[in-house]
């Protein structure tokens, strides 16, 4: 699912996500738990302030970002669409 992602710019010129929208939903990212990069993209594991976690992928070629994991209380939902207990 591609999502628009407002980010802050480090001192070193990274950028960190700050809010995620997803149609007309803001959520502020209130931390970040964890981050790592491949080839073409960078993940972030982010906790929104409405307490769900996220992983969100940023495609540095095409500048697209893409919600790849959504997890609340007890669900989860992969890119795949299906949704199960965790």
């Amino acid at each position: 699912m591609q999502i628009h992602v407002d980010c802050y710019a480090g001192y070193r010129g990274e950028e960190t996500p700050r809010f995620i929208i997803l149609a007309d939903n803001k959520i502020e990212v209130t931390e970040v738990l964890d981050r790592w990069l491949a080839p073409d993209h960078r993940y972030f594991k982010v906790l929104g302030d409405d307490r769900a976690t996220y992983i969100i992928r940023h495609d540095t070629v095409s500048d697209r970002w893409e919600l790849v994991f959504y997890q609340v209380e007890g669900l989860n939902m992969k890119r795949n669409g299906k949704i199960g207990e965790s």
